[in-house]
């Protein structure tokens, strides 16, 4: 490839990383291992209603 090209790559999806960067301050912030409680306890609850029925 001669150096005067553009491969596109790093550059197609600069728009994307900056608009996935940008924080808003209404957004609603859920902390990461809240997150992952509550998918542990909704696989436990799945489990045990499936075990009951």
């Amino acid at each position: 490839m001669d150096k005067g090209q553009n491969s596109g790559g790093l550059m197609s999806s600069a728009g994307l990383v900056r608009y996935f960067d940008t924080e808003d301050s209404n957004a609603i912030r859920i902390d990461p291992k809240t997150v992952i409680a509550i998918g542990v306890m909704l696989g436990v609850i799945v489990q045990l209603l499936t075990f009951v029925s």
